[in-house]
């Protein structure tokens, strides 16, 4: 498994899909994928450290889990089909885990809101990921302009 970071937000222009990158920690490969408008913004709100008045749906669902003393270990990108993503949250409770399926935007929401890592699999960022070489112009702060910038054709695995 390869560890991964939110790195950009962006919008599909030609299907006003909103993307999400998941960038590995140690390395260049990023993995994108297409995600629901209510789920894009409720990842850019706790991004953005921006609570509201009162709990959406990923905050409830993290009342919940702490109220009832489920552990949030990871969340997991564990496989592609179909141009479809699926994910699992790992849980631990008394010792004993638990794996949920869940689609990955709900995952990612829920892991940034628990503070826990994010994983895809080595096989899903092998078949579904790219390569994005940084030169000393393009610094981590800069890669969110740089991919909003880029041509989604450029990612050459995903139909439109």
């Amino acid at each position: 498994m390869v560890e991964v970071k939110v790195s950009a937000m962006a919008i599909d222009q030609a299907s006003k899909t909103p993307i999400i990158f998941l960038k590995e920690v140690e390395g260049d490969m990023v993995l994108p994928i297409w995600i629901g408008t209510p789920e894009a913004n409720a990842i850019a709100l706790e991004l953005e450290g921006v609570k509201p008045q009162r709990p959406f749906t990923h905050d409830l669902i993290k009342n919940i889990l702490k109220g009832v003393n489920l552990c949030v270990l990871k969340v997991i990108i564990n496989k592609i089909e179909n141009d479809t993503f699926y994910a699992t949250i790992v849980l631990e409770k008394d010792g004993e885990l638990f794996e949920v399926d869940a689609r990955p935007s709900d995952s990612i929401a829920i892991a940034l809101r628990m503070k826990v890592p994010i994983y895809v699999e080595e096989e899903v960022m092998k078949k579904s990921g790219t390569s994005i070489e940084l030169d000393n112009e393009i610094k981590k702060k800069a890669l969110k302009e740089y991919l909003k910038n880029m041509d989604l054709e450029d990612f050459g695995k995903y139909k439109f």
